[in-house]
């Protein structure tokens, strides 16, 4: 769009510019998707799994937390 600043992309890993025709978009290399592929395998990387909802409607705890009945 006329007059929007333009979006710099940067590598998550290297932080250099990456274009978005890139091969290996959004990282600006091979070996930064790699390294990126790496932490998720070695646990570095986690996704969060939401709450999970009781019958009764109220929330379970999650393990670990301090809020055990």
């Amino acid at each position: 769009m006329p007059g929007q600043p333009k979006l710099k992309l940067k590598c998550p890993i290297c932080k250099k510019p990456v274009a978005k025709s890139a091969e290996d978009f959004p990282f600006c290399s091979e070996r930064c998707r790699l390294i990126d592929l790496g932490k998720w395998a070695s646990g570095q990387y986690v996704v969060a799994s939401p709450a999970q909802d009781a019958e009764d409607g109220e929330v379970r705890n999650h393990p670990g937390t301090d809020d055990e009945e």
